[in-house]
């Protein structure tokens, strides 16, 4: 039986648009699209903010349902397996752009910081009515600038400012919700950085030691830190990380397991199902025929 292939999309707008960010509605994205095609799970290769207006919906993002209504704020990064969901009964506003867009400008000077760690963003923000009223008119003002009949370059450039400017935005509003984390604490840095080593490596290094040696600290201080910041070990957390991309993989491709197996890193594809038996509690196969024939 074959595999439900995922639909990997590049950012391709339409026709001659040209810029490196694009804002549009849903209901402008189900007039130009196949109703099939917009409920089809896509694996995005570029930045995508979801924002919800009116209606409600559940949306899925690597197998974990999220329940949106007005003010909900969904920000899906690179490689994640993103489905809006079957409800069509709501509307709201998506922006695309591409990774690269939010790196410092060649030549700014340090004292204009342009990047934005989108990384320390949640896959979800929950913003009441006067923040979604700001961050929507954020938006809409990019999807008409978007429209100006001005050099290419200046455009972009504005675009580039306003999505700089919303980002940090959503990330002060996260700042206050989480107002009670010590957010420079060591503890929380030391987090940070092995967390962005564990998206860099997980199919090479499957073992804590490996990081505590990039991070020249131990093992146990490193798993301190994880444990206080997320509540788990540092082992299980890498084990999470290739556990997810294992379900990518499986449910997503049509890679045969050992395949699968080794891109993950593994040598063996049965130590790779031992692997995946313990963390999930059935074999690649299972799980594989399990979430493709879900209705």
């Amino acid at each position: 039986m074959k595999t439900s292939l995922i639909k990997r999309l590049g950012y391709l707008p339409r026709a001659i648009y040209p810029l490196d960010l694009e804002a549009f509605t849903m209901s402008e994205l189900r007039e130009r699209d196949r109703s099939e095609e917009v409920r089809a799970t896509h694996q995005y290769e570029f930045h995508t903010l979801v924002c919800v207006t009116q209606g409600t919906c559940t949306q899925v993002i690597d197998f974990e349902p999220i329940r949106c209504a007005p003010g909900s704020l969904l920000a899906i990064r690179p490689g994640q397996a993103h489905n809006y969901g079957r409800n069509e009964d709501w509307d709201g506003w998506n922006v695309l752009f591409r990774p690269e867009f939010v790196l410092p400008v060649a030549g700014a000077t340090r004292s204009l910081k342009l990047a934005v760690d989108l990384q320390r963003l949640p896959e979800h923000i929950a913003l009441d009515s006067t923040q979604l009223r700001t961050v929507t008119r954020s938006i809409e003002q990019m999807h008409a600038d978007a429209q100006l009949e001005a050099p290419f370059d200046d455009v972009n450039a504005l675009l580039r400012h306003q999505l700089h400017a919303l980002l940090t935005r959503l990330s002060i509003l996260h700042g206050r919700q989480r107002a009670q984390e010590p957010v420079m604490s060591p503890a929380l840095q030391r987090f940070r950085r092995f967390q962005q080593l564990v998206d860099e490596r997980f199919a090479q290094w499957h073992q804590v030691a490996d990081y505590a040696n990039r991070l020249a600290c131990t093992e146990k201080s490193l798993t301190r830190a994880v444990t206080a910041t997320v509540g788990t070990t540092a082992k299980a957390f890498i084990s999470a990380r290739i556990v997810l991309e294992a379900k990518r993989l499986l449910v997503h491709t049509d890679l045969p397991v050992a395949t699968i197996a080794e891109q993950l890193g593994f040598d063996e594809a049965t130590n790779f199902g031992k692997f995946f038996r313990r963390e999930v509690g059935g074999t690649p196969a299972e799980f594989r025929r399990q979430q493709t024939t879900a209705p």
